[in-house]
């Protein structure tokens, strides 16, 4: 299974068509308010178009509501549903089964303790995204830029069902991806000039190093349980 790279955050078509024209997997539109990444659903609708059919576009919402997630997928048409908040295991199990559509439950990391939480999230979600934890007086709780300790996945380390977020910059995806080796990387602020602002150029230099890192793993096949 090929790696999967996802680029977050995505807000214009320019910075959009530089992903995709680099070869992303997944192409994720926050629908978050507080985040500086936040999309109107008008912007998402053009962007959504732009994506249709070259790749996974992705939904991500927090602690969202079944109105908001309704009008999300009426005008994204999202392939993903991205749940970054605090969604209990039920909630998760319900979206998926009211929307009917493949959801990935981001997993806030800061140590292990933290992993005990997965096996019921994953029985729930259909992918598990393992981000850093923000701090206590965050706004939000994701592109904030922080790597975690990527040991903390040893246990799980090659088991392709999971991807890896927080704090990925094209200078350590290659180190992130060689000790955690995920399913996917997924990056939004390390590709970006200042806060909710893409760069092309960083797109394309992650895209080629996450890319680079892959082709360099040992061709091993890992049993996934």
């Amino acid at each position: 299974m090929s790696l999967v790279v996802k680029i977050c955050g995505l807000s214009t078509p320019e910075t959009l068509e530089a992903a995709l024209g680099a070869g992303a997997d997944m192409v994720g539109f926050v629908f978050f308010p507080l985040s500086p990444r936040h999309v109107a659903l008008e912007t998402a609708r053009e962007l959504g178009r732009l994506a249709a059919g070259r790749a996974a576009k992705v939904a991500l919402t927090v602690d969202a509501d079944d109105t908001t997630l309704a009008n999300i997928v009426e005008t994204l048409r999202p392939d993903w549903l991205q749940l970054h908040g605090r969604e209990s295991i039920a909630r998760v199990r319900d979206i998926k089964q009211r929307f009917g559509l493949p959801v990935m439950k981001a997993i806030a990391v800061e140590s292990r303790t933290d992993l005990g939480a997965v096996p019921g999230y994953a029985a729930a979600a259909d992918r598990i995204l393992f981000d850093a934890r923000a701090p206590q007086d965050a706004t939000r709780p994701g592109g904030l830029g922080v790597p975690f300790d990527w040991h903390l996945l040893d246990a799980i380390a090659g088991d392709r069902s999971f991807m890896l977020s927080g704090g990925l910059s094209i200078a350590n995806v290659a180190e992130a991806i060689g000790i955690a080796r995920p399913g996917g990387v997924d990056v939004s602020s390390g590709v970006e000039r200042a806060p909710g602002l893409k760069d092309s150029e960083m797109i394309r230099a992650f895209i080629r190093a996450a890319r680079g890192a892959e082709s360099a793993l040992p061709h091993t096949k890992v049993a996934t349980a």
